[in-house]
């Protein structure tokens, strides 16, 4: 397990609470998404610069950047990578738009899962993945999905967070994350047990979120030299 990455030297001094600043706009499959103002946050971009910073070695800056700061410009730039446009937005809305446990059929008297929901997607297929790259001590951006909804606008109402490391006790299993919305604090999780992802599954957390967990997945990363 990695404990390298410690939100209280690493991550950002200031959390991510902006004021409106001018909006930035995204055209997706789904139409255009205003997700720039940096008065709805700014999480992915801090994630994935607070991750530049990291690997390059680089302490993380303690001021907040003003708008048109070079550092601002980069974590908005870093936000655009986050999403991955266009198939890192359709993950989030195909997410979204999934049960939470699976949908189970019955045919020829037998149940048959005619599709996975979000715990099984979060507990078999995603974290494996993020485990895997924990232990080989590398951090792992991840998407974390908030909201059970169709409406392209809820894309925003989700939220990304900086995987460093998981506690495992049997099926119960607490990861450690770097929440911008909570700033240097190292005792910010993602809690869940893993023994029955066909069902809903209950994720606790600390997150800085006014919505529940419903699942998430490990996000596409490529480094950039830091602002």
């Amino acid at each position: 397990m990695v404990d390298s990455f410690l939100p209280s030297l690493h991550g950002f001094a200031f959390d991510n609470d902006w004021p409106d600043q001018p909006a930035l706009t995204l055209s997706t499959p789904f139409g255009d998404i205003g997700i720039g103002n940096a008065g709805g946050g700014l999480c992915g971009g801090m994630v994935f610069a607070a991750l530049d910073y990291f690997l390059a070695g680089k302490d993380a800056v303690l001021d907040r950047p003003a708008a048109g700061d070079p550092l601002y410009k980069f974590i908005v730039s870093r936000l655009i990578d986050s999403w991955h446009v266009p198939a890192g937005v359709a993950q989030y809305y195909q997410w979204m738009s999934l049960p939470d446990g699976d949908h189970v059929v019955r045919l020829f008297n037998r149940p048959v899962v005619a599709e996975r929901g979000l715990g099984w997607r979060t507990v078999r297929v995603q974290w494996p993945q993020i485990r895997k790259d924990l232990d080989r001590g590398l951090p792992v951006p991840i998407g974390v999905v908030t909201v059970a909804s169709r409406n392209p606008k809820d894309l925003a109402l989700n939220h990304q967070v900086l995987a460093v490391g998981y506690q495992a006790d049997g099926p119960r299993v607490t990861v450690r994350v770097y929440d911008p919305n909570r700033g240097r604090r190292d005792d910010i999780a993602i809690g869940m047990d893993t023994s029955a992802p066909g069902r809903p599954v209950t994720f606790d957390h600390n997150l800085g979120l006014r919505h529940p967990v419903r699942g998430f997945f490990r996000v596409a990363y490529t480094p950039r030299p830091p602002a």
